[in-house]
């Protein structure tokens, strides 16, 4: 009889949790995954998934109005919150139907409700326990709202998606992705917008050119920007409206308040602490390269360990864990050059490093940078334009860095984050031919170095 009931305890569905599960069921372990939200975890139901389908609903004001250049006799249309949220949920349900069969399929034991680990080898679910020789802690993150009056009557990404009525005045808070895309999501779907941040510039962390290019643009937009701002208190008003107080200027009368300031690891009660695990005073999980906690049975990744926050990220590393366990090899995972998007309106893509990472490492650089406003908008004269630019290495003509503003941005950069990660030179861009006409073909014919 073995000695345990499983081979592995994944604590968490969302993309690392199934992944793991799926690909140690495989390799022949016997494989129980517990979830007590929903399945295919943050991504799927309240992020990645949801918020880029939401943002296609709120292009749609702009390419009607565009339209009419091209020909087309249109009123507009008009827009409907309760026909994008239902479709929305019906998308999702289908999705958490599709995770919950992969698993099946795969041989694992889909375990209801949330876990409790007892011990180095036990996990309690409710009145029921079951064994593991190992147990992986897959739980993702959680909103983080910070405790000031009146918090109780915000929303987060996970409330947002699901509004019973679609506000008319709308303020989100925060200066991350999140919060910049959903101010593009809301104004875009016709709300009036107002984004609030504590700093002097949002996308902290990105290169600065994009960050001051992306506020342009926003403003373009309609949407309101408050910077150097902190919220204080939120006071709910007899009309059902929120009155939001800050410590710099007058109130600010909404309907909605959203709050987008951050992400925290999931890891509240699952009885980490109790065994030893270390953890970061950030909630965060300790461990090591082949993602092993200092309690040897217990492993952990994807947002609970601190690294970037990416559902990408999070299936390299399981993919990593399982061949780790496989092979005894070291789960390497190269977090260098991730390439990422941001869905703002225009979207941002980026890999590698930004101008200021790069010359605050002490590397010499040379920069090029193109601006132009898109083919599409010659005709219907919409004032959006694009940004492109390339951080080089001037000693080795290494591109380091590539960014963009415009549209399908994302898309653009896949490709470039390849040929960044195979370490192509900018004389290898330059000798690439481009695709005409394309925005991205500028990426290959940019010559001259910005001053």
């Amino acid at each position: 009889m073995a000695e345990f009931e499983f081979d592995l305890f994944v604590i968490g569905a969302g993309s690392g949790g199934v992944r793991a599960s799926r690909m140690a069921a495989a390799s022949g372990m016997r494989v129980a995954v517990a979830e007590d939200r929903y399945m295919g975890g943050t991504c799927v139901n309240v992020g990645c998934v949801p918020k880029k389908l939401f943002v296609y609903s709120s292009g749609y004001g702009e390419t009607f109005d565009d339209a009419k250049a091209y020909g087309w006799q249109n009123d507009g249309g008009k827009f409907d919150w309760h026909t994008l949220r239902d479709n929305n949920a019906v998308e999702i349900t289908r999705l958490n139907g599709i995770y919950r069969n992969l698993l099946a399929n795969a041989g694992v034991t889909v375990i209801d409700g949330r876990a409790h680990v007892e011990d180095r080898h036990t996990v309690v679910i409710g009145d029921q326990r079951f064994t593991a020789e190992r147990i992986l802690v897959a739980t993702g993150s959680w909103p983080f709202v910070p405790d000031i009056p009146g918090r109780e009557h915000v929303l987060t990404s996970n409330e947002v998606f699901s509004m019973e009525e679609f506000p008319r005045r709308v303020l989100v808070v925060g200066g991350g992705y999140i919060a910049v895309e959903f101010a593009g999501i809301f104004a875009g779907l016709g709300a009036e917008t107002h984004l609030s941040y504590r700093r002097d510039l949002f996308l902290r962390g990105f290169d600065r050119d994009i960050r001051n290019f992306v506020r342009d643009e926003m403003g373009k937009k309609g949407v309101h920007l408050h910077f150097n701002q902190q919220v204080e208190a939120i006071e709910k008003q007899d009309d059902g409206s929120l009155l939001v107080h800050s410590a710099e200027g007058s109130p600010l009368a909404v309907d909605t308040v959203l709050y987008a300031t951050g992400r925290v690891a999931n890891t509240r009660g699952l009885g980490l602490e109790q065994l030893g695990v270390v953890m970061h005073r950030d909630g965060t999980i300790s461990v090591d390269d082949n993602f092993r906690t200092n309690v040897h049975s217990i492993f952990a990744l994807g947002d609970v360990t601190g690294e970037p926050q990416l559902t990408p990220v999070a299936l390299a590393e399981a993919m990593a864990l399982v061949k780790h366990w496989q092979t005894g090899d070291t789960a390497e995972i190269d977090y260098n050059n991730i390439p990422t998007a941001v869905f703002c309106q225009p979207n941002i893509g980026t890999v590698g490093l930004s101008e200021e990472e790069a010359r605050d490492s002490g590397v010499p650089v040379t920069i090029y940078k193109s601006e132009f406003r898109p083919m599409r908008n010659t005709v219907s004269g919409r004032d959006e334009r694009t940004l492109m630019k390339l951080v080089v290495d001037s000693r080795s003509d290494k591109v380091i860095g590539a960014h963009m503003v415009g549209p399908e941005a994302g898309e653009i950069i896949q490709g470039i984050a390849v040929a960044i990660k195979a370490g192509a030179t900018k004389q290898t861009f330059d000798q690439t031919i481009g695709i005409h006409p394309t925005a991205a073909e500028e990426f290959v014919t940019m010559r001259t170095p910005a001053s």
